[in-house]
C-alpha cells in the first residue's frame, strides 16, 4: 500500500478534534434543534473511518468495537426502564432533558461502533484482506 502524502495525513490529525466536537455537538443539540443520536453518530463514525483511510496500521481493534457495540445496546434498552420505573412519579423538565441528551449521547455511540463495525466488516472481510 502506497503512503499517503504529509499534508493529507497533518490535516485529518488536525480536523480530528473538530470533527469530534461537531459530531458530539449534534448528539448533545438533537433534542432541540435536528439531529441527534444518528446523524452525530454518523459524524463520530467519519472520524474512525477516515483514521484507518490515512493510516491502517493504527485502526481499532474490531473486537473492542463490537463489545462496547453490545455494551451500548444493553445500556439504551436498560436506560429508559430505570427511566420509566423510577421512584418519583412526576418527572420534572430537568429530568427530562437530561433523559433525552443521555438517550441522544447512547444512540450516537451506539450508531458510531454500528458504522465503523459495518466499514471494517467491508475492508476486511469483503475486501479480502482477512
Amino acid at each position: 500500500m502506497t503512503d499517503n502524502s504529509e499534508i493529507i495525513t497533518r490535516m485529518t490529525g488536525l480536523l480530528y478534534p473538530f470533527i469530534l466536537l461537531f459530531g458530539f455537538y449534534i448528539i448533545i443539540n438533537g433534542h432541540a434543534s435536528p439531529g441527534g443520536g444518528f446523524q452525530g453518530g454518523a459524524v463520530l463514525a467519519a472520524v474512525f473511518i477516515t483514521r484507518y483511510l490515512v493510516d491502517p496500521n493504527r485502526c481499532i481493534q474490531l473486537k473492542t468495537l463490537k463489545t462496547a457495540e453490545k455494551i451500548l445496546f444493553v445500556c439504551i434498552i436498560l436506560y429508559p426502564t430505570f427511566f420509566l420505573f423510577s421512584t418519583s412519579a412526576s418527572h420534572t423538565e430537568l429530568m427530562n432533558l437530561i433523559y433525552l441528551i443521555a438517550m441522544n449521547f447512547l444512540i450516537g455511540l451506539k450508531v458510531c461502533s454500528g458504522f465503523t463495525i459495518i466499514f471494517f466488516r467491508f475492508v476486511f472481510y469483503e475486501g479480502g484482506i482477512l
